[in-house]
């Protein structure tokens, strides 16, 4: 019999990832291409759209050459995506009108704030299920349009597409053909109306955008189109799976009933409860999305989103420049019992989740003559932790069914001692999947079920998973919390 792979593209924040799973569904290769990180003295943040899809192609180039698995192998693609960064080209061309603004930009804040004053604020949530701010993609679409010369006229006219980056990788792989997108990446846009499952043109004139630059919403396991990635492969592959990559880590964990939630770890972080297929708005600070649509359903979420968790510890790395590589860190944390009362509020670009505060910045706090390199690097690693924390523990407090364990993923998650700390901190076990690519994973399973390969209960059983279980007193686990929560409101201005 010929054995069928399925092909799974991730793109996220720090580069692109194409990895290769099986009839199984175990992962049998990987291959990555890093991105510029393109950042202005300002603190704007930019991908170039068009590195990101050379390197889609080149990272697939990649992974069949070095697995020597046949382009006639690959029965379908899923595809997931970095969320929120928003990106506008210019249909005729193919060509982008400027870098794609990255979800950590914050230029849209000036535009937030305006409607904010004219009212709109209470409006935009009741819709899209969230609060009014920069973080989402519709302030960025609408910051290139008002700031970028000549761009107002293209979309007057019609001559302009604008999407999250799936739809332009989409768009692209079908030399056009396709502009889709799919309900989880349409819910993160902040002008999507998840009630009525279609793009609002009130917010979308509010924001100063037409709907007509923005693309079809389909079902995550919808038949989104065929490539032949620039002749890798030799006859067009169809596009099977396409979700946002925490919805995608989501599926690939198996939360598909409510009450089930993961954590993602990546340059930020995203925690996602399922809670069925009604809508619930949160009282404290969390989001609902969509977490897919899947065979004609849609199914939702809570979800809280922090900007800084990977991210906090490439900082330390990159810019302060003290330690050699993030491997380190973890082994670092542990080598002292405590950070001696420091505590790191790693809000570079504000708060996400649960505090909403765009204009707070980072703090260091708690330091006496005594602190050396390993209690700032403790602290660090703590701040991870303590934010998946806040978001958690008023997940679970808001009536909804209380989590009995947090599924885990992402590269951090190989940090022994933040999981241990983590389960520390929640006081519910963590499992942490043997594969890590959870993101691509999810993608995957979707395509491969749309196609027919897989079904999620085969998938489920051949999982490996570590556990770890909550140690640390009661006591103080609530002393370290509360000094967390105390160093947090410091820094608030809201």
């Amino acid at each position: 019999m010929h054995v069928q792979y399925i092909l799974s593209i991730d793109q996220s924040t720090s580069g692109t990832k194409a990895l290769l799973f099986d009839q199984q569904g175990a992962l049998v290769g990987r291959a990555d291409l890093p991105h510029r990180q393109i950042i202005h003295p300002n603190g704007y943040v930019e991908h170039d759209g068009l590195e990101i899809y050379q390197n889609v192609i080149g990272s697939a180039k990649k992974l069949l050459s070095e697995t020597g698995i046949s382009p006639d192998a690959i029965a379908a693609i899923g595809i997931s995506n970095q969320r929120e960064t928003a990106i506008v080209w210019d249909k005729t061309t193919g060509i982008p009108v400027s870098n794609a603004v990255v979800w950590q930009c914050g230029r849209g804040a000036a535009i937030c704030q305006q409607l904010e004053q004219e009212g709109f604020a209470p409006m935009v949530q009741r819709a899209t299920g969230l609060p009014l701010s920069p973080y989402f993609s519709a302030a960025k679409i609408s910051w290139i349009v008002q700031n970028v010369p000549g761009v107002r006229e293209k979309m007057e006219k019609g001559d302009l597409c604008a999407s999250t980056i799936d739809s332009w990788l989409l768009w692209k792989l079908t030399g056009g053909r396709s502009f889709r997108t799919d309900y989880s990446n349409a819910s993160r846009t902040q002008l999507f109306n998840i009630h009525t499952l279609r793009w609002d043109e009130q917010i979308c004139e509010a924001f100063g955008l037409s709907p007509a630059m923005l693309p079809q919403v389909c079902d995550s396991d919808s038949f989104f189109g065929e490539t032949d990635f620039e002749g890798l492969f030799p006859h067009p592959i169809p596009i099977r799976g396409m979700l946002g990559d925490s919805h995608a880590a989501l599926f690939g964990q198996g939360c598909i009933q409510p009450g089930t939630g993961k954590a993602t770890y990546g340059t930020g972080s995203s925690v996602m409860i399922n809670i069925g297929e009604k809508p619930v708005a949160s009282k404290n600070g969390l989001v609902t999305s969509l977490a897919w649509g899947m065979q004609g359903k849609v199914n939702y979420v809570l979800e809280g989103n922090i900007n800084y968790t990977g991210a906090v510890t490439k900082w330390l790395v990159e810019d302060l420049e003290l330690i050699a590589s993030s491997k380190e860190s973890g082994i670092i944390a542990a080598s002292i019992d405590s950070t001696e009362g420091v505590y790191l509020v790693p809000a570079f670009t504000g708060l996400g989740a649960p505090y909403w505060d765009s204009d707070c910045r980072a703090v260091i706090c708690g330091m006496n003559r005594t602190t050396k390199k390993a209690h700032i690097v403790r602290a660090a690693e703590e701040a991870i932790a303590y934010q998946i924390t806040d978001i958690v523990s008023i997940a679970t407090g808001e009536d909804h069914v209380p989590l009995k364990v947090l599924n885990c993923d992402g590269g951090p998650t190989r940090d022994h001692f933040l999981m241990q700390f983590q389960a520390d901190m929640l006081r519910i076990p963590l499992n942490v999947p043997a594969i890590e690519e959870l993101s691509g994973a999810g993608a995957a399973y979707a395509a491969g079920i749309s196609s027919g390969l897989y079904s999620m209960e085969q998938l489920m059983q051949l999982r490996q998973i570590t556990t770890y279980l909550p140690k640390m007193p009661s006591e103080q686990r609530e002393k370290l919390y509360s000094g967390w929560k105390a160093a947090v409101s410091s820094i608030l201005t809201k």
